[in-house]
């Protein structure tokens, strides 16, 4: 997270996950290949850098609260400026400053959704730049791309590197008043990815933003970032949410699977995990209509195993409402029972 730099919850392959929160990744999609390259001389790739940042980095802003800063997108020509959750989640006092303000400017929170790591901050009055959003399902593997945001404060700052995959779920950690996310789909980056970068933008030489960088990894054996490896929230994802905290403050279609039960982490006597505990079901919701009921343990959901909590929302991330899936359950006197469950909607 781009207010604190503590190290990420979980490893592969020896890394461990940070940045703005820490992640382990679980799923990847299928590969994917870019078309032929156009070659291209250095002066006219510099050139098209050099377009691309006038075009977009106007749009770029620090975010500043009581417990440290990040980066935001100005989203609309109504001050609406989107950027992670993990950077404003908790705070008391926002600002805002744009790279043409001479003084920071006061900030609402027009609404969060913590599920997504995403949230959208307000400012009024003020001469903000929209930036354009584009299609990141159209995204290839090899694309490049630049990350502007503001690293360790550096305001307006920009790296660049391609798409090195898509696809991705990754998981952040709690952190303060924010709770952790699971995000599908998204989208792994070699642009260096650094504290303050988190809410800011990943851009196409279009000129349109594609993703939110939100996450880097950490490597234990280095005591630091890993370069060349952070994650980005696609941008269908952002628009799909902000949309919705724009126009009531709240979620009401996630696009997000959900099982309808409040859970925990179980531990045996032992202290080893167990897996995700049932505390409580929504009356006649997913959960509750396929026979799950409080005190059994879920253990897997289409054969992915569920020890833990983010094991269980980083199983549902690539699923969706509607969707019908096996539940594996192990019942409070032992017995062990395989249920089908169709998915609900995680709400705002």
């Amino acid at each position: 997270m781009e207010r604190h730099t503590r190290s990420a919850l979980a490893a592969v392959a020896g890394l461990a996950l940070i940045a703005g929160c820490g992640t382990e990744v679980r799923r990847e999609a299928g590969p994917v290949t870019a078309g032929a390259p156009t070659p291209v001389s250095g002066a006219v790739l510099e050139q098209q850098f050099e377009q691309v940042v006038k075009k977009v980095l106007p749009s770029v802003v620090q975010i500043n609260t009581d417990s440290g800063l990040g980066s935001g997108i100005v989203y609309d020509d109504k001050g609406d400026i989107v950027t992670n959750d993990h950077v404003v989640a908790g705070a008391r006092r926002l600002q805002v400053t744009t790279p043409t303000s001479k003084t920071p400017l006061s900030a609402t929170l027009v609404g969060e959704f913590s599920a997504n790591d995403l949230a959208v901050v307000r400012v009024k009055n003020a001469p903000l730049t929209p930036a354009t959003f584009g299609d990141s399902a159209r995204l290839a593997v090899g694309q490049i791309v630049l990350a502007m945001g503001n690293p360790l404060g550096l305001s307006g700052s920009v790296t660049n590197g391609i798409v090195s995959a898509l696809g991705r779920t990754v998981s952040s950690q709690r952190e303060g008043a924010f709770p952790g996310a699971t995000i599908a789909g998204a989208v792994q980056t070699s642009a260096p990815i650094n504290p303050g970068n988190s809410g800011g933008a990943l851009v196409t030489l279009g000129n349109q933003v594609v993703g939110i960088p939100t996450l880097t990894v950490s490597d234990p054996q280095i005591g630091g970032a890993a370069a060349g490896i952070g994650f980005a929230i696609p941008s269908n994802t952002v628009k799909l949410i902000a949309d919705q905290l724009i126009a009531s403050g709240r979620v009401k279609e996630s696009g997000r699977a959900a099982i309808g039960a409040k859970v925990r982490t179980v531990i045996d006597l032992r202290g080893d995990v167990e897996g995700v505990g049932v505390v409580s079901v929504t009356p006649d919701g997913p959960a509750e209509r396929a026979g799950i009921a409080p005190d059994d343990v879920i253990l897997s959901i289409n054969g992915a195993g569920t020890s833990t909590t983010t094991a269980l929302a980083e199983a549902l991330a690539p699923l969706k409402p509607g969707q019908k899936v096996k539940v594996q359950i192990l019942r409070p006197d032992g017995a062990r029972k395989t249920v089908t469950l169709t998915l609900g909607q995680l709400p705002g």
